[in-house]
């Protein structure tokens, strides 16, 4: 990992230390109200499940804390949820968020508490990994990140004139950010390739606007998301082969919360959201116009068409209390 990846890094930590202060602050104020205080990610394709699940939990009789108005990254959210300033969210990603579950931040803040991923809302429905655009995959034949231990090959991606590649990556507190950095250390084709960070919606403009322009370029993506309806593999752009794996989308809450509430526990247990409903949902979000009552509107639908499974997964989790 270079210098300048290692000071973001401690950064990102320090700054993590500082919002779990602030949080402490934030509820340590509020009256022990029974309410559930559930967040949400900071990537808008995960907006929905976040809707239905605090949905549901309503349905169970709580009051539960609006997931739009805490909204934060992995780095953020994980020490927050062990310290139990927040007690769920519903975006966890495994194996990429398995590093934050024995998590201590680079400014030493201490992550006493356990953490628990509850269910599998949908199972190997997170693919992951790294893609460029299809004309220059043909062009050079690449269908493996291996090839890019060529420094020539690698060079085609190089935008900044350092003559290594420039990969598209994703935000600094998310999981992927610590994964690639992790790929370009211990890999061959490491030496060769350095990761841009930043907004990925932002980062994601700049890539379509080179695939459109006719231009390489090479990046991290995931699915379920929006993107693949402009970039999308086997037409603009093709995936490589890599180290990344297929991820399970579960719940995450604090240990102790669940303890204390056996019936949140088993619904989290059984709710299963379809990756086509997801995809969907994403795809409409895309088109723009989208707001928070459009997305909470999406969750009501998607809980009614499926009414009859929701009742089962509400009638279990109230037999558990």
């Amino acid at each position: 990992m270079n210098k300048q990846r290692r000071r973001s890094l401690i950064l990102v930590g320090a700054l993590v230390a500082l919002v779990v202060v602030a949080l402490v602050v934030i509820f340590s104020s509020e009256e022990e109200d029974g309410t559930v205080r559930m967040a949400r990610a900071n990537w808008d394709s995960g907006y929905a499940q976040a809707e239905i699940y605090a949905a549901l939990i309503e349905e169970l009789g709580y009051e539960v804390t609006d997931p739009s108005e805490h909204e934060l990254g992995p780095l953020n959210f994980y020490p927050a949820l062990r310290t139990g300033q927040y007690d769920l969210w519903a975006n966890g990603w495994f194996p990429n968020h398995e590093i934050f579950l024995d998590f201590e931040t680079a400014a030493g803040l201490s992550t006493e508490g356990e953490i628990e991923p509850v269910g599998t809302q949908v199972g190997g429905g997170g693919r992951e990994g790294y893609l460029v655009d299809k004309a220059t995959a043909d062009r050079l034949g690449l269908a493996s990140m291996s090839q890019l231990s060529n420094r020539s090959i690698a060079a085609e991606f190089d935008i900044d004139g350092d003559g290594t590649a420039d990969l598209y990556g994703c935000n600094e507190d998310w999981g992927c950010a610590q994964i690639i950095n992790g790929h370009i250390a211990d890999s061959d084709w490491g030496a060769n390739v350095e990761q841009d960070s930043g907004n990925y919606n932002d980062l994601i403009g700049e890539v379509r606007a080179r695939v459109d322009a006719g231009q390489p370029v090479l990046f991290y993506g995931w699915t379920p998301n929006w993107t693949y309806t402009i970039l999308t593999p086997g037409d603009n752009v093709v995936w490589l082969d890599s180290a990344f794996e297929v991820n399970d989308i579960r719940a995450v809450a604090n240990a102790d919360f669940l303890d204390s509430h056996p019936d949140i526990r088993s619904l989290l247990e059984q709710v299963k959201i379809d990756l086509a409903w997801i995809a969907t949902q994403n795809e409409r979000m895309a088109a723009g116009g989208y707001t928070q009552e459009h997305i909470r509107a999406d969750a009501s639908q998607w809980i009614e068409e499926n009414r009859a499974r929701v009742n089962g997964w509400l009638d279990n989790a109230r037999a558990a209390s």
